[in-house]
């Protein structure tokens, strides 16, 4: 299926949905003070009919890292692929795939990938998450 997103509006009741795959989506090499290695793609959003959401997939190559960092909003996370650790509550927790996460609004957080594996997680965070 790579290449094809299925997206529709249903006339019925005006529901949309959308089935694509990881390869479908625009890969986003993340740039900034603490980022290391991290690709993000946006899956869902508002665009796809998700009012007020955004599911994005992340990927960091082995060793890689996102800033340790806290914001006003949180997200939930998912394991897809990989092993790695979570910064959260002052504690590293290890990641590995079907591990997840419910990080707080406010709460310092960093996700590293092992240094001989990459890691692959699902985010979801309210739509003024996503920038």
């Amino acid at each position: 299926m790579k290449g094809e997103v299925e997206m529709c509006a249903d006339a019925m009741d005006g529901d949309r949905w959308v089935v694509g795959g990881k390869d479908d989506a625009v890969s986003l090499e993340m740039t900034g003070e603490g980022l290391l290695a991290v690709t993000k793609r946006v899956l869902v959003s508002p665009d796809e009919g998700w009012d007020g959401w955004v599911m994005r997939l992340f990927d960091i190559a082995p060793g890689g890292h996102t800033p340790r960092h806290s914001h006003a909003w949180p997200h939930i996370n998912f394991v897809a692929a990989g092993s790695g650790e979570l910064f959260l509550g002052g504690l590293r927790h290890r990641l590995q795939p079907g591990s997840y996460a419910f990080v707080p609004g406010g709460h310092e957080h960093q996700f590293t990938a092992a240094a001989d594996e990459p890691l692959s997680f699902v985010c979801i965070v309210p739509s003024e998450g996503e920038y």
